[in-house]
């Protein structure tokens, strides 16, 4: 069976990159943007358990739904602050381009994440 890429970008399958994250976390060795990329994969996924597990307990939503209309088409990372992978708190700025119908839209986020128990969470975006 052949590997498929991971829809986050990078170019690797999807099971030795963001399947990693999905299944064992964003603690040690995971960076900011290591955690945004999973993110972006759960969206695209539709792996709601994973977003909602990845979100600041201030920030996150009681659920998180899906519009069955929506194409992710890619992502772009524009640049990141700090958020290494023995960082305690990051930047990563994006771009996720999308289509819903005859739209072609995309999402421009400015996003932050700390970590809370070792582990990376997406605290806002803006």
């Amino acid at each position: 069976m052949p590997e498929h890429l991971c829809p986050c970008g990078r170019g690797a399958a999807y099971e030795k990159c963001c399947a990693k994250v999905h299944e064992h976390g964003a603690g040690i060795g995971v960076t900011a943007e290591d955690l945004m990329r999973a993110r972006y994969s759960a969206y695209v996924l539709g792996a709601a358990a994973f977003l909602l597990r990845s979100w600041h307990p201030d920030t996150r939503p009681t659920t998180v739904s899906f519009d069955p209309a929506i194409e992710w088409l890619g992502l772009e990372v524009e640049r990141t602050e700090a958020g290494g992978a023995l960082a305690t708190d990051g930047v990563v700025e994006f771009r996720a381009r999308f289509r819903r119908g005859d739209e072609h839209l995309e999402l421009h986020e400015v996003s932050t994440f700390t970590r809370l128990g070792g582990e990376w969470v997406y605290v806002a975006g803006r």
